[in-house]
């Protein structure tokens, strides 16, 4: 196993010859692996080496201490917003500032690149995925080619509550998880366990907690052994027909339902996460976010 510097040391990057498997890990535990726009940018360079060495056939995307990741780091939603073109960021009151149309285009149109490359990756994904698969954690952990889930994995879309239910990969949530729980999602930002969904098959394999490392470790030593240039061929088929069936137009539509339907006005009496962490705290803003949305389930006869 050899480890290759990704530049960020909050994605490790490891990658085994031998068995032509890359692994990359996000190592961002104490914000259970979510990620900012430089961390996410990390990854990305690191499926781009998988993706143009010959030698490598499979890449193992998991999460460091049990938790797959929480998706986007939200404790600054706006600084998402706030680089210009050379890098440098804007001052700081911009940066917390509503941003422009024209700004969440720019960013949205480039985050929804990384996601829209993810899915067709030339190589096989296998996604390692326990503790919380949430936000664009949720999205990866759908996008893998195989997938090894815990049971009592959290996964959602819990943003849908204060950033809009048209919120990501819209095309693709409808294909994998079908038009009914996809509606149920994001419609209400419910955050469910993966076992309750086990029945519909929605992942390759859902497991013990305990056996979701060696499950995916073997999943992907399996993968691995197909012909190289076989598999390079059948994703890009693969990609073909999702497009013409599921995906046609899905890469623009994502982004601009993204940043259209995220700039949201705030009705009297509707929960205003950005303004209330603002006023409170992040720990105190998901608080009252969950205590607003809480609907006590009606008790059966």
């Amino acid at each position: 196993m050899t480890q290759i510097d990704s530049r960020d040391d909050r994605v490790r990057f490891d990658v085994d010859y031998d068995s032509r498997i890359a692994t990359i890990t996000l190592d961002n535990p104490k914000q259970r692996n979510s990620y900012d726009a430089a961390m996410r940018e990390a990854l990305g360079r690191c499926l781009d080496m998988v993706a143009e060495d010959d030698d490598l056939t499979v890449v193992l995307l998991r999460g460091a201490e049990g938790v797959f990741s929480t998706g986007a780091d939200m404790n600054n939603a706006y600084g998402w917003y706030g680089e210009r073109a050379d890098g440098t960021k804007r001052e700081e009151e911009s940066a917390k500032k509503r941003p422009s149309q024209r700004r969440r285009l720019t960013v949205d149109r480039k985050s929804f690149g990384f996601y829209h490359n993810l899915m067709g990756f030339p190589k096989i994904t296998v996604g390692e995925i326990g503790g919380y698969a949430l936000g664009g954690g949720f999205e990866m952990a759908l996008m893998m080619d195989i997938s090894v889930i815990a049971r009592d994995t959290r996964i959602g879309m819990p943003a849908t509550r204060f950033l809009g239910p048209a919120l990501g990969s819209l095309h693709m949530f409808f294909h994998r998880l079908g038009p009914v729980l996809a509606r149920r999602m994001l419609l209400t930002g419910d955050i469910i366990e993966a076992a309750e969904i086990e029945h519909l098959g929605i992942f390759t394999e859902t497991c013990a907690p305990e056996a979701v490392s060696a499950r995916a470790e073997y999943w992907a030593q399996k993968a691995a052994k197909m012909p190289a240039d076989g598999v390079v061929i059948a994703k890009e088929a693969f990609r073909l027909v999702e497009q013409s069936q599921a995906y046609q137009g899905e890469e623009v539509c994502s982004y601009l339902f993204h940043a259209y339907g995220t700039n949201l006005q705030f009705a009297p009496g509707e929960f205003n996460f950005v303004k209330t962490r603002a006023q409170v705290g992040t720990k105190e803003a998901f608080r009252l976010r969950d205590e607003h949305f809480h609907v006590p389930e009606p008790e059966v006869p």
